[in-house]
């Protein structure tokens, strides 16, 4: 995928980066705070190259590019969406500098859930990872109330029976411990599904008679969550995390 060459209005380019609204970067601009290729530039509305010309506002240079990607370390407590009169939501986690590309977060964990959670401004990228038809897979560590056994991974080899009566594709189960609980057994487990119900891993304990009381995805596809990353925070994919879901860095598609 290789960058095109296109130019676009300079003060189209610095809002969009989030310096201003067009008439403060048309105040700026007559104030001498902006260059491009080292020279200062008093018309706002000149056509640049972002890819190709060096930008500078108030000396600082500026990195343009059209899509951003961030892996989240999602905390509990925070929705997995743009916004909410409510709660907290992923985007409110966000530096300014990175709210003003407009991200969303591709997918839902639900509120009492944590893990890994990308959030970019691509909708073609969502949609080749949230599409049906893609059947991208999911890992989810959790812990289950109650003795998970060889008889479970066997039923969700074949696919279970939610509540409504769905019948699920077949997942792959693997119980990594048991622990005593003053409540009952406690089961450690690593659940992959390749599809995307409403609360489908909590559903799907739930049909054979267990409950979810703690979730944390740990893999998307083929990015998987940095386990040196803080939960509650974020940061950027890396050229080989990029390249993992098709992407390039600084790419405009």
């Amino acid at each position: 995928m290789s960058t095109p060459v296109k130019k676009q209005r300079l003060d189209k380019i610095l809002g969009n980066l989030g310096y201003g609204t067009r008439s403060e970067l048309k105040r700026a601009a007559k104030q001498g705070r902006v260059s491009v290729n080292d020279k200062v530039i008093k018309d706002s509305g000149l056509q640049v190259d972002p890819y190709q010309d060096r930008i500078e506002f108030d000396g600082e240079p500026i990195m343009y590019r059209e899509y951003i990607y961030l892996m989240m370390n999602k905390p509990q407590g925070v929705i997995s969406a743009t916004e909410d009169r409510r709660d907290r939501t992923v985007v409110d986690l966000l530096d300014v500098e990175y709210q003003v590309f407009q991200p969303f977060p591709v997918g839902r964990l639900d509120k009492d859930t944590e893990g890994l959670l990308l959030i970019t401004n691509d909708g073609q990228l969502a949609h080749d990872l949230l599409s049906p038809r893609k059947h991208v897979p999911k890992t989810y560590e959790a812990n289950v109330l109650g003795e998970v056994t060889d008889e479970d991974i066997e039923a969700f080899r074949l696919g279970v029976t939610l509540d409504d009566g769905y019948e699920t594709l077949p997942a792959e189960l693997r119980i990594l411990e048991h622990t005593p609980s003053p409540e009952g057994t406690v089961s450690l487990i690593q659940l992959t599904i390749s599809e995307g119900k409403f609360h489908q891993v909590k559903r799907m304990f739930e049909s054979v008679g267990k409950k979810v009381i703690y979730l944390k995805r740990l893999s998307m596809g083929a990015l998987e969550l940095d386990p040196a990353l803080p939960l509650g925070e974020y940061r950027e994919l890396t050229a080989d995390e990029l390249q993992s879901i098709g992407r390039k860095e600084d790419t405009a598609q």
